[in-house]
């Protein structure tokens, strides 16, 4: 599933296509995706202008004149594909009709936006943008790893004590928001933590240490366009590159990169999800 840098990379993506542009047609292929989609989407999305994209956790918002927000969330396979007319007079010819084209956004540009999903996990939704805190999906989020909210002070006190592993601890979308297993992972390498210590065993020093290394490690795949595993492209289509530097993650058995470690990279099962992880250089 897409986390954190290839949403950002993806609203990027897209923003220079969709910021201040009018839809001047929506086309809603099927009723739902992972849940149903929300009464008249086509007609509600048709004629408004797209004042502004944003990112909230694995979300993209897009706040319409109308008054509403449209959340898009990818799910496992998703994809937010551009074709016609690009900024900076680029221009690329529309594909043909696939499949899993389930909500093609026609913008008064020229543009298109399909949201393509072969797995129909994904999701969109419309809701009031000034009740937005309100969502079902929103309302529980914890803090953005790369905003002010999110410091030493506050993961240590939301840390202090809980008997949950560190790997679950950062994946609680309740605690920090946006981070999902690829990053975890590498996160918890840098800083030489074993994925199964216990958050609360953990001293106040190592814990307010993680905040800089999540930021690092998100910055960094950012900036690489994200991880491309599977199904995940950017809007323009290309592959994200992050995972060329891959420090453990997907590196089962294959020899730690600490220079002198001997080590492999080992893989254990946390709550249905591969952990990956030096056995010397993390405690």
């Amino acid at each position: 599933m897409p986390e954190l840098p290839e949403v950002e990379t993806v609203k990027a993506g897209l923003a220079p296509v969709m910021e201040g542009q009018v839809i001047t047609r929506a086309d809603v292929n099927r009723p739902d995706l992972r849940w149903p989609f929300p009464e008249g989407l086509a007609a509600r999305l048709t004629g408004k202008c797209v004042n502004r994209l944003r990112r909230r956790s694995k979300y993209i918002l897009a706040d319409l004149d109308s008054g509403e927000t449209l959340l898009i969330h990818l799910g496992m396979s998703g994809r937010m594909l551009i074709s016609g007319q690009m900024p900076g007079g680029f221009h690329f010819d529309h594909p043909a009709p696939a499949k899993h084209d389930h909500v093609v956004l026609h913008m008064a540009t020229g543009a298109r936006i399909t949201f393509n999903d072969a797995r129909r996990f994904g999701a969109m939704d419309l809701m009031p943008t000034d009740q937005q805190d309100d969502h079902w999906l929103i309302r529980d989020l914890g803090p953005e790893p790369l905003g002010n909210a999110f410091d030493e002070t506050y993961l240590t006190q939301r840390l202090k004590g809980r008997n949950t592993p560190i790997k679950s601890a950062l994946l609680d979308q309740r605690i920090v928001a946006g981070l999902g297993n690829i990053y975890v992972c590498e996160v918890l390498f840098r800083a030489g933590i074993h994925p199964r210590r216990k958050a609360g065993q953990i001293s106040a020093k190592r814990i307010a240490g993680l905040v800089p290394l999540i930021r690092d490690v998100l910055a960094e795949a950012i900036a690489a366009g994200g991880s491309s595993l599977r199904d995940y492209r950017q809007a323009d289509g290309e592959l994200g590159y992050f995972q060329h530097g891959f420090q453990v993650y997907d590196r089962e058995g294959a020899a730690c990169v600490t220079p002198h470690c001997e080590k492999k990279i080992t893989r254990i099962v946390q709550s249905g999800r591969s952990s990956f992880f030096c056995p010397q250089c993390q405690r």
